[in-house]
């Protein structure tokens, strides 16, 4: 904390860590992280989230079988899973589309940028098998999982992936190519 002076040095510093400390997390530090996401906004502020925050070694174990095998996370301290509440989510977003995955999509960049920030790593990960996960959590049929990230202190720095320049991203006035 403190080695940051703006919000652009903590997006800049902020890379997906796959290799973690066998060190656990402060409750400070877990806290923190939590409140970021919490305090996040969502569509006209229905919040329809739930985080499940996972410390449990051998649910950590078999939560890195449900999401591909991908065995780093089982390195991790901490694996937090963030699930939509479908339901209570605004349904008709842009006049057809749930906004769930845009309000936990915002919500756990909070919680991401608020890690880096307290120079702990995470890694977003989308790649798991849904039905896996629910059953190692006890996550009901009407919840969905939306996302999960580790949570440690890094081992490693993390590789710079490289951007698309502003020009190939932003058009003015009218969408062009």
């Amino acid at each position: 904390m403190g080695k940051f002076s703006s919000l652009m040095d903590i997006i800049e510093k902020r890379k997906s860590i796959r290799s973690y400390k066998p060190q656990d997390v402060s409750e400070e530090d877990l806290n923190y992280v939590l409140e970021a996401f919490r305090k996040a906004p969502s569509a006209k502020n229905l919040q329809p989230w739930k985080l499940i925050v996972v410390k449990d070694r051998k649910k950590i174990n078999d939560l890195a079988i449900a999401c591909n095998n991908q065995t780093f996370l089982t390195q991790a301290p901490v694996l937090i899973v963030a699930c939509a509440l479908e339901d209570e989510a605004y349904g008709k977003m842009g006049g057809y589309m749930n906004s769930f995955p845009v309000d936990i999509g915002i919500a756990l960049e909070h919680l991401i940028l608020a890690a880096t920030e307290r120079g702990l790593g995470t890694c977003w990960i989308g790649a798991f098998n849904e039905k896996m996960v629910k059953d190692v959590l006890d996550i009901p049929d009407n919840v969905r999982v939306v996302a999960l990230t580790p949570l440690g202190y890094p081992a490693e720095e993390g590789r710079l992936r490289g951007r698309k320049s502003l020009s190939e991203i932003v058009c003015y006035d009218r969408y062009t190519n």
